[in-house]
């Protein structure tokens, strides 16, 4: 018997051995499998909510929108306005919703980051922190997530969020517009702005809470990434991401962009690690297009315990954001 489990186990050993080394020659033929991993737009965490109901979140002064960017392409987007306006948001239906972003209160564009959909449960605690706040949240699935029909790609998540952007600003008269990415939000968030730059449309101000430099730099420190060490690990994974066009270029982006930002990072980050967010903030900071502008970096201490998505629960978080917005509306003013 001690022979037969013996015999079993080295089976085991061998075939374990043999899909370890497998896949990333897998991966090498199939770029497509690197970008699903990158995405995560399958993994729709939590499973069983309807994306048409935000008030099943807790998010009752929240209107679902449907936004088509291009001719094949719809996103779900919600809505949540501030909460001071929550009582006569009751019951409205979306021409309310859209006409009260021309109310005087500013509006943040949430970009959020791969897997789950615009009703995960950090994203929608944020939400409730920021319209407490008095901001208008708009957020919503790039296509290829949650109930948004496309397939995903860099270039096709940066085209939704220019068009929410452009549909927000469409409605919302002087008010300020601030974008806030998180994680792989921030490589759209960045994408994004440096393109309103180039035309001359800058947003107000750019939040990014916890991102990295560069896909590539991110993929090769993700503590998922039990290859790293594997020789050849950058031509066997990191070039297929390039090779799918995927770059989100953070550190590319910030020599591009003109207002002021913010960088959130938690130092104990177990999916972007601390160090390349405080990386991306010193090239930031020495970026000649950010002369005009403030640059500010904000660590939370690991004894937080925030990780990767709770910076919301910060107590400081208000402050920390009616300082730094505060400023960067005295400078939309002048």
């Amino acid at each position: 018997r001690r022979h037969g489990l013996w015999f079993r186990l080295r089976k085991l050993i061998l075939w374990l051995l043999g899909m370890y080394i497998a896949i990333p020659f897998l991966v090498k033929l199939c770029p497509a499998i690197q970008a699903k991993l990158v995405f995560l737009n399958f993994v729709r965490v939590p499973y069983f909510i309807d994306l048409k109901r935000p008030q099943d979140q807790g998010l009752n002064h929240t209107c679902n929108y449907y936004l088509q960017p291009e001719e094949d392409v719809t996103i779900g987007v919600w809505h949540t306005v501030p909460a001071a306006l929550w009582k006569n948001a009751r019951g409205k239906d979306q021409l309310w919703f859209e006409e009260a972003l021309g109310s005087s209160h500013a509006v943040i564009l949430y970009l959020h980051g791969n897997a789950g959909t615009r009703g995960g449960d950090h994203r929608v605690e944020l939400y409730k922190v920021l319209s407490s706040l008095g901001y208008h949240v708009v957020t919503f699935d790039y296509r290829g997530w949650g109930d948004s029909v496309g397939s995903p790609s860099e270039r096709g998540m940066t085209y939704d969020a220019l068009h929410v952007f452009d549909w927000i600003k469409a409605r919302s008269g002087d008010n300020p517009v601030y974008i806030w990415g998180h994680s792989l939000g921030t490589g759209v968030a960045t994408n994004l702005v440096r393109r309103l730059c180039e035309r001359e449309t800058p947003p107000d101000a750019l939040i990014l809470e916890s991102p990295f430099t560069n896909i590539r730099e991110e993929a090769r420190s993700h503590p998922f990434s039990i290859y790293r060490y594997f020789p050849g690990f950058d031509w066997f994974f990191l070039d297929p991401i390039t090779t799918s066009g995927i770059k989100f270029a953070n550190d590319e982006n910030v020599k591009y962009i003109s207002c002021s930002l913010l960088i959130l990072h938690a130092e104990d980050d177990p999916v972007v690690p601390f160090h390349l967010g405080k990386k991306l903030y010193n090239i930031a900071a020495t970026s000649r297009s950010f002369r005009d502008y403030k640059v500010q970096f904000v660590p939370f201490h690991t004894d937080l315990g925030y990780r990767h998505k709770y910076i919301y629960r910060s107590p400081e978080l208000p402050r920390i954001l009616r300082e730094f917005l505060g400023k960067s509306e005295h400078e939309h003013h002048h």
